[in-house]
């Protein structure tokens, strides 16, 4: 099958204690380039994220939001530190004694000397987190992926008309050369007893005049690459895959040859049918700059 490069999918899980939402989305891009926005406390996945998301996409410039709260998450933890606390209260005790003050120690005044209660950063279970986000990153790239295969099928479909209409135009010029040929030999026929009159001909003269002509207004190289250039393009289009590339060069091979069938053309109607042929190239190379 053919994919776009344009793309766009989402997921969203909602447990009651968890919520993770993926957003993907792409446009065309030589390579594959992928920008991710998330919390910095999943930083620690980049790396698994970018490798699951190369299981989906090869090319396209990829911008990935994932959001992620846990309801039940504690950021930090307290903790209690009884050693320093009956020190601190030892030495209180002391000073009493010695300088003859009241001791008047309170829970309230010796929780807050340093040391007596400290903050940890909670622990992260990173498997629980990862569960979460691989499901939730695999939903979103499966309809992201499906996006781009309708739209592919679209671009194939368009594709595969013009190019068949270009087979008819390059089948036209195939036929029409050999005519114009022979034009050209009644023209200067024409021409000669029109400027001699009565007098003989030289059919050698007429012959190499004509046969100079022939091979300077011959396509039949240009065309028989020419179709095979657009065949081969059907060809791959019907295969699928990802084939950007491979077309993208196909075509820029496509206009070349029509390019140069236009510059030898003497012949109006093959003009005028090799310019609908390089429109028609140039629409192609288009589509092709978002085939994955």
């Amino acid at each position: 099958m053919i994919k776009s490069m344009t793309g766009f999918g989402r997921s969203e899980i909602v447990s009651e204690t968890k919520k993770c939402t993926v957003e993907i989305k792409s446009v065309n891009h030589r390579y594959f380039d992928l920008n991710i926005k998330m919390p910095k406390k999943l930083n620690f996945f980049e790396s698994s994220i970018r490798n699951l998301l190369k299981e989906y996409i090869q090319r396209g410039k990829v911008d990935l939001f994932i959001t992620y709260e846990d309801f039940l998450e504690k950021t930090v933890n307290v903790k209690y530190n009884k050693d320093v606390a009956a020190e601190y209260l030892e030495y209180l005790k002391e000073m009493s004694e010695t300088f003859g003050l009241e001791n008047d120690i309170r829970v309230s005044t010796l929780s807050r000397y340093p040391e007596v209660f400290t903050m940890d950063e909670a622990s992260v279970d990173e498997d629980e987190i990862w569960n979460v986000l691989e499901k939730a990153l695999r939903q979103a790239a499966e309809s992201f992926v499906q996006t781009r295969i309708t739209e592919g099928e679209n671009l194939k479909n368009d594709m595969i008309d013009k190019l068949n209409g270009m087979l008819g135009k390059v089948d036209f010029i195939a036929e029409r050369s050999p005519v114009i040929i022979a034009e050209y030999r009644k023209k200067l026929e024409d021409k000669v007893k029109e400027l001699l009159g009565d007098s003989t001909i030289d059919e050698n003269r007429i012959l190499t005049e004509v046969t100079i002509f022939a091979d300077k207004s011959c396509v039949d190289e240009e065309l028989v690459r020419l179709k095979s250039h657009i065949q081969a393009t059907l060809d791959a289009l019907t295969e699928g895959g990802s084939v950007g590339r491979k077309l993208d060069f196909i075509a820029q091979e496509m206009n070349r040859e029509a390019n140069t069938t236009l510059s030898k053309s003497t012949d109006l109607e093959i003009s005028n049918v090799a310019i609908d042929l390089k429109t028609e190239i140039e629409k192609i190379r288009e589509q092709v700059q978002n085939i994955e």
